[in-house]
């Protein structure tokens, strides 16, 4: 009998037929606007990021996708370089080609969604990486032939050379065959130095987490998605809306918010550059501090 993980209090993310099907039809009824996409970063620090080894920095790839730099060590979140989504082209290139990266110490992955594990993009990175996945997902890795695989449930930590690294909540679900819903989990990281700390959300809906997360950890960058949330009747358990990010940002009590999860697949109805839109003006109407937002372009790096 296989595990099947579930949210807090429940949630669940169950849609009918007739759902999918009142979906469809309003999708078709929707005029959007696909060729406007969220810009590249003309200045790339890409030979700093290859000989970097005492700053802290973090450069967003695309998508979910960021490398961090913590203590000496890379590490990339959710690593999805593919082409393609489905039957959706990918609307964006990556910040970072592939094949210039540097090597890979550390690569956490969210949850099995192929838009956040994506098994051909693994398999072409540099170096000997060990991996951080959910816990219901190390098997596959294993099968994948992967055997530095590090499987945890939500609140646990584990210590990797002076990083600590910890899995928490998020509001989601996944699947990847026909056969296997829900028997991994879910849920999003934190990385903490004895200088900073840097909360990477993974996917998630709003949900109650957050007050419960900003009461274990005192927290500097967020990086928070934002996209992939119309309709929001169908999207809301499992895809936080620009508003609901920012009332997430709100009660973590972090310093830094860096949006995510937008603007490089067409997962749902809207659009990348309506989702920022979205979050400019709910910042704008909350008066929260310009500073304290980081919106990235494509292949942008903080130190």
């Amino acid at each position: 009998m296989k595990t099947r993980y579930s949210n807090l209090n429940d949630v669940t993310n169950k849609k009918s037929f007739q759902d999918m099907r009142k979906w469809q039809k309003e999708r078709r009824s929707k005029v959007k606007d696909l060729t406007k996409n969220i810009p590249q970063c003309h200045y790339k620090m890409i030979e700093e990021l290859r000989d970097n080894r005492c700053r802290t920095s973090y450069t967003w790839i695309g998508h979910s996708t960021f490398l961090l730099q913590l203590n000496g060590l890379n590490i990339l979140t959710d690593p999805v370089w593919a082409k393609r989504m489905g039957f959706q082209k990918r609307l964006t290139e990556p910040g970072i080609p592939l094949g210039e990266l540097p090597e890979i110490d550390v690569v956490v992955i969210s949850h099995g969604h192929y838009d956040h594990l994506d098994f051909p993009t693994l398999k072409k990175l540099k170096g000997n990486p060990h991996y951080f996945v959910p816990i219901g997902l190390k098997s596959l890795f294993i099968k994948k032939g992967y055997q530095k695989v590090i499987e945890m449930n939500w609140w646990e930590s584990a210590e990797y050379k002076g990083v600590q690294i910890q899995f928490v909540p998020a509001q989601h679900w996944t699947r990847r065959t026909l056969n296997d819903m829900n028997t991994s989990h879910w849920g999003g990281w934190i990385f903490q130095t004895a200088g900073e700390t840097f909360y990477f959300v993974g996917d998630t809906g709003y949900f109650p987490g957050f007050k419960e997360i900003a009461e274990r950890y005192s927290i500097d960058t967020v990086f928070m998605p934002i996209g992939a949330y119309e309709p929001e009747w169908f999207m809301a358990d499992s895809h936080i809306s620009p508003e609901d990010s920012v009332k997430a940002f709100i009660e973590l009590k972090a310093k830094q918010f860096v949006p995510m999860h937008y603007g490089a697949y067409r997962l749902a109805d809207d659009t990348g550059p309506e989702a920022l839109e979205r979050l400019l003006q709910e910042w704008e109407k909350r008066q929260l501090p310009k500073e304290h937002l980081k919106v990235l372009q494509l292949g942008e790096t903080v130190i």
